[in-house]
């Protein structure tokens, strides 16, 4: 057998353990795994030193195209998410125009192929006038499933109240994305920001605001029958809350959420530090990670929302919540598994069995045989500080600035091509739109 591509004498981290190993790929698909040192392939990779991942899965993402392209756009978007080692990522809906109907679904996938570097997929956005078309558009080619925001929207995708909520949730099949923050709370609160005072951001969108919508959308999601995920988690008490609903709610949280703490990032940095779910006391950030070691939460995303460092300058609360992070997500991720904060089992889990599971994504998230050839390779003990300038982001800046980064990635491979390479894109606009099980026609 002569393969395509063989990557050997790395290590192997997938759902058998730790061990060394080899891989082999032909058409893009995983076609062997184990000692293939003896076999011939067009092009090989010399993974001595490093660790072979399942490539890793975000699942939440803004790229801001259309309608914003001077924060972000597709390509831009997915060229930092292949220098952090990301292959597939899920983009959100709040774009101009939103992403709430099947034109603009399908618009999307148009723009995005022949420009990402990396495979995609995107979420449709419920508002209230679309619900008798979620059915059918969660079922389109590239739709990653409906997303709903319950709170930190505007316009048409902000859908706040238990009436529409629940309509939404009677007319859908799959899964569904939520942001929960209660808008009524929030609107009550907003007198309390302080002008040019970021460290009342937590403050403004307190606890409450977000157990109180996280406690309505269980409730209609079990009157409803329905399966619901609750993204970026920021509070105790809401793991508190979920750990008596996994029957129905799947949980993510942010790397943010997990790295830093109020009121000392906003002291640090500011409004670069703004974003919502706002970052909490240390003590949220525990609860956090608890819940990952007990196993409650099921996937990371870096919920990437890049403002321009001009945005960002204005004062608070006239400044726009949202930070960079496809880039950094694995880096930081890795760094915190060498401080022993996680084992890297648990990290793969969490970027990628984690989305392949709960989305119902089709070869993607395992290293297996006759999955797609996606793969992340890092160096884990390889050590570098996160600059600015190595953010390749349109906002050309991170959270993560200075951060002394523990495990960097050095190749991202989507489908058997080999994307990045030791910090630089060599292949451009190849990703192709995601398939999940619900989708397929």
């Amino acid at each position: 057998m002569i393969f395509d591509l063989i990557i050997k004498n790395g290590t192997l981290v997938n759902h058998a353990g730790i061990g060394s190993g080899d891989i082999g790929v032909i058409g893009g698909k995983i076609a062997a795994v184990g000692d293939l040192l003896t076999q011939s392939a067009a092009q090989i990779i010399d993974a001595k030193g490093l660790h072979i991942l399942p490539g890793i899965i975000d699942s939440q993402v803004h790229f801001r195209e259309p309608g914003l392209e001077w924060k972000e756009d597709l390509e831009t978007g997915a060229n930092a998410a292949v220098l952090g080692g990301v292959t597939s990522v899920f983009e959100m809906p709040n774009t101009n125009p939103t992403t709430s109907t099947i034109d603009d679904l399908q618009e999307k996938v148009r723009r995005a192929t022949g420009r990402m570097s990396c495979d995609f997929a995107f979420y449709a956005g419920a508002t209230g006038e679309n619900t008798g078309q979620l059915a059918e558009l969660e079922r389109e080619i590239g739709c990653a499933g409906i997303k709903v925001f319950m709170g930190a929207s505007t316009g048409k995708l902000l859908v706040k109240d238990d009436v529409s909520v629940g309509q939404i949730l009677q007319n859908i099949n799959r899964r569904a994305a939520f942001h929960c923050e209660d808008e009524y709370i929030l609107e009550q609160r907003r007198e309390l920001a302080r002008f040019d005072d970021p460290t009342s951001h937590h403050e403004v969108r307190n606890e409450e605001a977000a157990l109180n919508c996280t406690k309505r959308l269980i409730r209609l999601a079990r009157e409803h029958k329905k399966r619901v995920h609750v993204l970026h988690i920021s509070t105790a008490s809401e793991m508190h809350l979920l750990k008596e609903h996994k029957d129905l709610a799947t949980i993510e949280v942010l790397p943010n959420h997990l790295s830093f703490a109020a009121p000392d990032i906003y002291e640090k940095i500011g409004t670069l530090g703004q974003q919502n779910p706002p970052i909490r006391e240390q003590y949220h950030q525990d609860a956090l990670w608890a819940a990952i070691a007990n196993g409650l939460v099921d996937v990371i995303g870096s919920d990437h929302a890049p403002h321009t460092l001009e945005e960002k300058a204005k004062p608070y609360p006239t400044s726009p919540s949202g930070t960079p992070g496809v880039q950094t997500m694995l880096p930081v991720m890795l760094t915190h598994v060498a401080n022993g904060r996680l084992s890297l089992l648990r990290l793969v889990d969490l970027l990628c069995h984690g989305p392949q599971r709960i989305f119902g994504l089709v070869n993607k998230g395992r290293m297996a045989l006759g999955y797609d050839a996606d793969f992340t390779l890092v160096d884990i003990k390889q050590k570098r500080i996160i600059q600015n300038d190595w953010i390749a982001s349109k906002s050309q800046w991170t959270p993560f600035h200075g951060f002394e980064a523990i495990g960097w990635p050095t190749h991202t491979i989507v489908r058997g091509n080999i994307v990045m390479g030791n910090g630089e894109i060599i292949g451009r606009g190849l990703g192709q739109p995601l398939e999940f099980l619900e989708n397929l026609k």
